[in-house]
């Protein structure tokens, strides 16, 4: 069995304006960087694999917590958010014409215009999981975690999610090498270790 560690990036002034980055490339920011710094993988998982999303805030993100660099894997870069990339998640939902919806409404059919489908996301990021031969460490996106851990606990993106992603905390699922549609979410999120100062 592989375990797999999911750890979202830190925040970008895009997160904090609550803006949808979807592939644009938007650093961390200066408070992200200095928080990232203070943390450190724990002990378990130091020697695992680390790969990220290609995008500079989650290699960025690998990089200070693990203080080395990761492998950057395409299939885990974020939903591709289309038209909505750069607006704020509030806006869309005021607008009934623009078509957004909650993630609680989502489904796996749920499709930004001009973006990629929920299912075609878990379809990519799967291909990539399957990829992986040994317990690994993926830096990556809230929307890929999402899509992991719904396969990982049975929620298919109707009503209430049965889980809430933090950051700063190791979400664990587990496959069989090659089968990552077979997981199962192992245990709840272990924290990152704080660094003494």
């Amino acid at each position: 069995m592989i375990r797999l560690a999911l750890l979202r990036h830190g925040h970008t002034e895009w997160n904090r304006a609550g803006r949808l980055q979807g592939r644009t490339d938007i650093a961390l920011d200066a408070t992200a960087r200095a928080d990232l710094a203070a943390l450190r993988l724990p002990p378990a998982w130091r020697g695992a694999d680390l790969v990220a999303s290609p995008l500079s805030r989650a290699m960025e993100t690998a990089a200070l917590v693990a203080g080395r660099p990761a492998r950057p894997v395409p299939a885990l870069i974020e939903m591709n958010w289309g038209r909505w990339e750069g607006l704020r998640g509030v806006d869309l939902r005021a607008d009934p014409a623009s078509g957004y919806r909650d993630i609680e409404a989502w489904g796996w059919s749920f499709h930004p215009p001009d973006g990629e489908s929920v299912q075609e996301l878990r379809d990519r990021v799967f291909a990539g999981l399957a990829q992986l031969r040994r317990d690994t460490v993926a830096v990556c996106h809230i929307g890929v975690m999402r899509v992991i851990l719904a396969v990982a606990q049975g929620w298919a993106f109707a009503g209430p999610a049965p889980f809430r992603i933090k950051r700063g905390r190791l979400y664990i699922v587990t496959f069989p090498a090659g089968a990552p549609n077979r997981m199962t979410y192992a245990q709840e999120p272990d924290r990152l270790i704080e660094v003494e100062p």
